[in-house]
């Protein structure tokens, strides 16, 4: 690894970013076939609407879709621009992990699940689930990460906390908060702590909050309108990744001053 300290920055930041945008254009695949149950890797990527298989050339990430006009090389069906916004959101995310923590453990926990969040959010906006091929393989890299990270202590409450209190709603409501969410943060928690566990569920609940009642006034909808939790329970995870714990110490820091 040592020759990795004679590469300029500029040029390793570039080689994150491609690999970013790789990423994102592999997570189109996860985001399309999972709630399918479909292999993410057999058959290789291929037209959804002719089948014809997509060449090397027409699946570089972003360009590939601007150089053909976002349409299929071979039927001329219409790409959704979902697919490049996906990756450059990955490709942002990962590159925003590497200029805050470098190559180290924590930019590789840091991209991976900032990859993973973004696919939950596509499918659960689409599909209202978020699937078990992500969420208990996930616990199992909370636990991981969490215990090298956050200790094994944080990480344990973090998992029992995070994951016992929905379960807690879920029974409360009779339903109203669903197993994926349960399993999401759950797995949340063992990666990130206790502490943060609560502030992620505090960012995605205010979030859901303004959501739904933006969308109540704007849409006419009522208190049972269904809107997917696990997008903002991403977000929250997103922010608690990236931010959390100058929030936790801007949150501490503001109970100790008089009122």
């Amino acid at each position: 690894m040592e020759f990795l300290s004679v590469v300029p920055f500029s040029i390793m930041t570039g080689f994150v970013a491609v690999f970013g945008l790789l990423v994102g254009s592999f997570s189109n695949v996860c985001i399309y076939r999972m709630p399918k149950r479909e292999s993410v890797v057999f058959p290789a990527s291929h037209c959804t609407a002719c089948n014809s298989p997509v060449r090397a050339y027409d699946n570089i990430p972003v360009i590939s879709y601007l150089l053909l006009g976002g349409k299929c090389r071979s039927c001329g069906v219409k790409i959704s621009p979902m697919y490049p916004a996906i990756e450059l959101i990955i490709g942002l995310l990962i590159t925003l992990a590497f200029l805050r923590s470098g190559l180290s453990v924590e930019f590789a926990v840091t991209a991976t699940v900032s990859a993973v969040l973004v696919i939950i959010t596509v499918i659960d906006f689409q599909h209202r689930i978020i699937p078990d091929r992500i969420t208990l393989p996930g616990i199992i890299f909370g636990f991981a990460a969490g215990f090298y990270l956050e200790g094994w202590r944080d990480s344990l409450i973090g998992f029992f906390l995070g994951g016992g209190l929905f379960y807690l709603i879920a029974v409360l409501s009779r339903g109203g908060m669903g197993g994926g969410d349960i399993k999401f943060i759950a797995a949340a928690g063992a990666l990130v702590g206790w502490q943060k566990v609560l502030l992620i569920i505090f960012i995605g609940a205010l979030a859901g909050s303004v959501v739904g009642i933006a969308l109540m006034v704007l849409k006419g909808g009522t208190r049972k309108s269904m809107i997917p939790f696990g997008p903002f329970l991403a977000l929250g995870t997103l922010a608690v990744l990236y931010y959390g714990d100058d929030l936790v110490r801007y949150y501490l820091s503001a109970m100790q001053q008089p009122f």
